[in-house]
């Protein structure tokens, strides 16, 4: 069940890493969680993703053209997602989502759409079911890999990856896996979420 309190970490469990070192990091840790699970969970509403190029099409209003390339990406996703498979991991996301949808969100979605048909376990939660547990402040971004490596990713005020806090104690990865996993579990899969409330819309508008 999940926590009243929400998920408040202590930081000083973790060890800061700058945008380089978390980058080498989870290079290194990636491939070395055989027969374990990865779960993300994504909270805020923007994000900056400068070298993308479908976000960077997006960012310059070119929606067509950013959709395009979302689709240029699925035989990599699909060959990633099975490279997991074949080393027994399963990956799951757990993406909050806030009416009205922001631009990127509406953006990313369609990502994430695809990612889910090239076999990521994602589901979405609406912001009203996570704001009791927000009362001392917004979630956390948090991605694990296996059962002892959790990041708490950090951003720019913009929204750019900025680095993480590598925790690997026991009681705070627990914590964390349990808490993605328990919002994972109530909420909703992310393709029928899609076709009903995303397929529809026209183009944002972005400023």
């Amino acid at each position: 069940m999940l926590g009243l309190d929400g998920l408040r970490l202590d930081t000083s469990r973790g060890a800061p890493l700058d945008l380089d070192s978390y980058r080498r990091d989870f290079r290194q840790r990636q491939w070395t969680i055989d027969g374990q699970d990865s779960w993300k969970l994504e909270r805020c509403q923007h994000f900056r993703e400068p070298g993308f190029a479908s976000w960077e099409a997006f960012d310059r209003g070119d929606w067509r053209g950013a959709l395009r390339l979302i689709e240029e990406e699925r035989d990599y996703l699909r060959e990633f997602s099975e490279e997991n498979e074949r080393r027994g991991t399963t990956l799951f996301r757990v993406r909050v989502v806030q009416e009205p949808f922001t631009p990127y969100l509406q953006w990313e979605l369609h990502l994430l759409r695809l990612r889910a048909e090239c076999g990521e376990r994602i589901r979405v939660v609406s912001r009203e079911r996570v704001r009791f547990l927000e009362k001392d402040g917004q979630l956390p971004e948090l991605l694990t890999l296996g059962e002892r490596t959790v990041y708490e990713i950090r951003y720019t005020r913009q929204g750019v990856l900025d680095g993480a806090i590598h925790y690997s104690d026991a009681e705070t990865t627990d914590r964390c896996r349990a808490f993605i996993r328990d919002l994972y579990d109530s909420g909703e899969d992310l393709i029928p979420y899609f076709d009903e409330n995303i397929r529809h819309l026209p183009p944002p508008h972005v400023e």
